[in-house]
């Protein structure tokens, strides 16, 4: 399927779904060789008679609706993010938590993939935070849509690739490599829980103290259903909690009751109150 061929058939398939086209422009060829496939295996001849069949069998959009999904992923993708939790924000979760009296710090990895994000978050609570919050425990929830990707997590096998942006000394602390592939040890992917849902219609029940959502919903979706997005998210974090989008990414207009930390990184938080937003803003950054 030529490239002008699928980007027209995807600017007219994608808001059925939901979808925002612009988010899924430099993602393209991605989407457009499956669809290219799906054509091949119901002997289509292009993306014209696609659009036809899609028209007259309407169980096909859901199966249009995987062709889409997109799964690009690493281990602390954005370091700087990574580094950000590392040094200030998860210590200042713990330490909120550890004030109220309460033995763990709840987490959300929505759109986990293969489980790249939940798991270095794991890492860095494990070998960095803990330290100073030995009695702290931190659960994750890690889900996604796509039960393929949810078992490769399961597996935690991956490629060196994806570790590259790993300090050197985790990967040999936290992983055994084999043929060239490295297996993240067990003591390493205790307290995550993977779960398959669907962002768009099927939420975990809150509050998190900590929610990730990057480079997914304010991406991919449509401008309505980011704004529900944004309010279910509001809805599961706690009072103090953190919000982090993909740098990237912004919340959509006329979201309320999150404030952005940081502006670079695509921080929000959920302020006990509107007058210690400014407080909050020093503790955590």
């Amino acid at each position: 399927m030529r490239d002008d061929e699928c980007v027209l058939f995807l600017q007219w398939a994608l808001p059925k779904l939901g979808a925002h086209w612009p988010g899924f422009r430099k993602v393209r060829s991605q989407v457009c060789k499956r669809v290219a496939r799906r054509l091949k295996s119901l002997a289509l001849p292009d993306a014209s008679a696609y659009r036809a069949y899609l028209e007259t069998h309407f169980d096909e959009w859901s199966h249009l609706d995987e062709l889409c999904w997109i799964s690009i992923s690493r281990f602390c993708r954005d370091h700087t993010v990574f580094d950000c939790l590392q040094r200030t924000l998860l210590p200042k979760l713990a330490e909120a938590a550890r004030r109220k009296g309460a033995a763990q710090v709840r987490a959300w990895s929505a759109g986990c993939g293969a489980g790249e994000e939940p798991y270095t978050l794991n890492l860095l609570w494990r070998l960095s935070v803990q330290r100073e919050f030995p009695n702290m425990e931190l659960r994750i929830l890690a889900t996604d849509i796509d039960g393929q990707q949810l078992e490769r997590a399961y597996s935690a096998c991956y490629s060196r690739g994806s570790l590259k942006e790993l300090p050197e000394g985790w990967i040999q602390i936290a992983f055994e490599e084999n043929e060239g592939r490295y297996s993240l040890r067990p003591e390493y992917r205790q307290g995550i829980e993977f779960r398959q849902q669907d962002l768009r219609r099927d939420l975990p029940d809150g509050p998190f103290s900590l929610i990730l959502c990057r480079n997914l919903a304010f991406t991919y979706f449509d401008q309505s259903l980011q704004r529900e997005t944004a309010a279910a998210l509001h809805e599961r974090l706690a009072l103090g909690g953190l919000l982090v989008l993909g740098r990237h990414e912004a919340l959509p207009a006329g979201t309320t009751g999150l404030k952005e930390l940081e502006p670079r990184l695509r921080i929000y938080c959920r302020p006990h109150d509107e007058d210690r937003a400014a407080q909050l803003h020093e503790e955590l950054i």
